[in-house]
């Protein structure tokens, strides 16, 4: 066995983490969409 396999430093499944990165970065380029339309509404 790995060494590195027996001192984990997190023992959370690998597809939390992955969830949380996609919604973060989801709701991330919602927010940008949403100021960018805000602003192109009150522009015209």
């Amino acid at each position: 066995m790995n060494e590195f396999e027996k001192d984990v430093q997190s023992k959370s499944h690998d597809i939390f983490d992955s969830g949380k990165g996609f919604l973060y970065s989801f709701v991330f380029f919602m927010v940008i969409f949403f100021i960018g339309v805000v602003v192109d509404i009150i522009g015209s």
